[in-house]
């Protein structure tokens, strides 16, 4: 099958993963790692931040070796990038989250106003809970996770929309936004609500230096928690075509150019005027960049006759689909070629 030979990417990727040794835990992960503990007991709630994508994967695994001053019942689940993740998966895990009592679990999309107002009633709420329903209390939020899963996107956003709301309007001040990770290298505070007041520290992502499980290293990889210049992009690019060619999915992308969509896959510098007519602002898959490589699998693997379930068959599709990509967006195919 398919599955089995993407198996065998994901298999080379952990190993080059685990051959890193920790390398991402330098010694700033390590001070802030011990800033995070020792604000933990300190704190009405704690934010978990993971991504909708790899649910798992991306957990903070500081808080599993949590103490006896640092209960479940504060930590909040936040799944973020739901955007980008598939909705029936999101469902099924933020269903599960929710059946574990003590640590309740929402979807958001930190791009997206209704989203990020959605979370802030949950804050709100949770922390009148925690004070006993007292109006003008003051609730402290410790927003954790791991690198490049959206904290300081999210901390923005409600510190936006929380402060136009609020009687104290000023000058805000915002968090860096990267989509490398390791940008955020301290703890700061934000406002992002007022009766109840409500502050949120954002955190600098800890990743921990060794994972629960062998499929979590390319996962994290993928997704962008470690940091690409630790690793070969094109070994990361490789296992990302081994999965998508392996399921089932890529079969929606049929019909891209229909409804008005003129982008194609021979001309994917097509003007910037087509990211203007997106549907949803918010929705990343309404990029006309998205959809032109999109529309390029789609036709490299409903065309390509050969065996998926054969590793070199698949090998052979992967550098099919490279060749494609790189010809839809007048990339040179130098560096493949040296890679091979």
């Amino acid at each position: 099958m398919a599955a089995a030979a993407a198996e065998t990417a994901s298999r080379r990727l952990g190993a080059a993963v685990r051959g890193l040794s920790g390398a991402w835990y330098g010694r700033h992960m390590a001070a802030a790692e011990r800033a995070i503990r020792t604000r933990l007991p300190l704190v009405d709630l704690v934010l978990e931040v993971r991504d909708a994508r790899v649910p798992a994967s991306s957990a903070f695994e500081s808080l599993r070796r949590r103490g006896p001053l640092e209960p479940d019942g504060r930590r909040f689940v936040v799944l973020n990038k739901a955007d980008l993740a598939d909705p029936s998966e999101t469902e099924k895990w933020t269903a599960y989250m929710k059946k574990q009592r003590t640590c309740p679990c929402i979807a958001v999309n930190s791009h997206n106003r209704e989203s990020i107002k959605e979370l802030l009633n949950v804050v709100r709420s949770r922390i009148r809970e925690i004070k006993h329903g007292e109006r003008d209390c003051t609730g402290t939020v410790l927003l954790v996770g791991i690198p490049n899963v959206g904290k300081s996107a999210i901390v923005n956003a409600m510190h936006q929309i929380g402060r136009i709301g609020a009687a104290d309007k000023g000058k805000l001040k915002h968090a860096i936004v990267s989509s490398h990770p390791g940008e955020t290298r301290d703890i700061s505070g934000y406002k992002v609500a007022s009766h109840p007041n409500i502050y949120v520290l954002d955190t600098p992502g800890v990743l921990s230096p060794r994972f629960a499980n062998d499929d979590s290293g390319p996962r994290l990889a993928l997704t962008g928690a470690i940091k690409g210049s630790l690793l070969d992009e094109y070994d990361i690019a490789q296992f990302l075509l081994a999965v998508v060619n392996s399921r089932e999915g890529y079969r929606s992308w049929e019909n891209l150019n229909q409804a008005g969509d003129t982008s194609s896959s021979g001309n994917a510098n097509t003007s910037r005027s087509h990211s203007k007519k997106r549907q949803y602002v918010s929705d990343h898959s309404q990029d006309f960049i998205v959809k032109a490589v999109r529309q390029v699998l789609f036709e490299t693997i409903s065309s390509f006759k050969g065996d998926l379930g054969k590793e070199d068959e698949l090998r052979r599709l992967v550098d099919r689909q490279f060749i494609s990509l790189q010809e839809a967006f007048k990339v040179s195919t130098e560096s493949s070629t040296q890679q091979s």
